[in-house]
C-alpha cells in the first residue's frame, strides 16, 4: 500500500548535519545466482536489523534500482558516529557479513561475479535543502519527517540559510 500524497509542497524536517549513504551491489554475471544472491539477502537482512532498533541511528532508507544489473540502497542516518558505530558492531549482521565476504574473497569465491560499492556522504546544515511538491513522504522526507515549506522558505535560499534551535542555541552560548 502506498502512502497518500501531502497536497502543495513540503520539505524535509531533518535538524543539523545530514548523512547520506548510499550502497549497493552490480550483477556481473547474471548465472552465478549463488554468488549474488546471498549478497542480496544480506542488505536486506541489515536493513531488517535496522528498522527494528532505532537506536542504531538508521533513520530510513528507499531500495533502488539503477539498472538491470545494479541495486542499491539510499539510507539516512542520524550521525556519521552511528553509522561507523554500527559497521563495526560485532554484534550487527553488517559485521558478520563482511568477514564472510572477506573469506569468499580470500578463496578467491567471489571471482568477479558481483561487484560491491559504498558511498558516504555527510552535508553539513546550511548545504542542503529538499521539496517535495504533491509527493507523500519520500527520501529524506520520509526519515525525517515533513514540514510545510513555509517553516524553512519558499525559495532554496531561504531552506539553505535554515539553522537548527539547538545549533542556534549552541551558537549564542560560544558568543559570550
Amino acid at each position: 500500500m502506498s502512502a497518500k500524497p501531502i497536497p502543495g509542497r513540503t520539505t524535509a524536517a531533518v535538524e543539523g548535519d545530514a548523512v547520506v549513504l548510499l550502497i549497493g551491489m552490480r550483477v556481473n554475471h547474471f548465472w552465478a545466482v549463488h554468488q549474488w544472491v546471498p549478497v542480496g539477502l544480506a542488505m536486506l537482512r541489515m536493513l531488517r536489523e535496522l528498522s527494528k532498533d532505532r537506536s542504531h541511528g538508521h533513520l530510513g532508507h528507499v531500495l533502488l534500482t539503477a539498472s538491470p544489473r545494479t541495486y542499491y540502497v539510499v539510507q539516512y542516518w542520524e550521525s556519521k558516529e552511528k553509522l561507523y558505530a554500527y559497521a563495526h558492531s560485532p554484534d550487527m549482521f553488517h559485521h558478520r557479513a563482511w568477514a564472510i565476504l572477506n573469506r569468499k574473497e580470500r578463496r578467491g569465491g567471489m571471482r568477479g561475479h558481483v561487484g560491491l560499492w559504498h558511498e558516504t556522504y555527510i552535508a553539513p546544515e546550511g548545504c542542503y535543502e529538499s521539496i517535495y511538491a504533491d509527493m507523500p513522504p519520500f527520501g529524506l522526507a520520509a526519515a525525517t519527517g515533513v514540514l510545510p515549506i513555509e517553516s524553512r522558505g519558499r525559495r532554496a535560499k531561504d531552506r539553505l540559510a535554515h539553522r537548527s534551535q539547538a545549533r542556534t542555541d549552541s551558537n549564542i552560548r560560544g558568543m559570550y
